[in-house]
């Protein structure tokens, strides 16, 4: 079983993602091979919140060359996370 932070790498924060969270949806860079499932249990554990869903997006590798050298950027899965409402806690 692997742990609710090998699973969660980051948040992603960017201007569509900030309009999401008035909505209680979140945004999260994830291990690759994470399933919905693993990504609710990680959110649910780091952040003592209750999931209502789980909404995954995969971004292939994209084919980059410099000079005369090919190379590939980074593959990429990201989450969208539903809360519950009233599973914010404010402070």
């Amino acid at each position: 079983m692997r742990k609710a932070y090998d699973i969660i790498k980051k948040p992603i924060i960017t201007e569509k993602s900030a309009v999401q969270m008035e909505n209680n949806k979140y945004t999260f860079e994830v291990d690759y091979s994470a399933n919905k499932t693993e990504i609710k249990q990680a959110i649910e554990e780091i952040f003592e919140v209750k999931v209502d869903k789980v909404n995954v997006v995969n971004r292939k590798a994209k084919s980059k060359r410099v000079g005369r050298y090919l190379g590939k950027t980074n593959r990429l899965r990201k989450a969208v996370v539903t809360l519950k409402e009233g599973s914010i806690k404010v402070y």
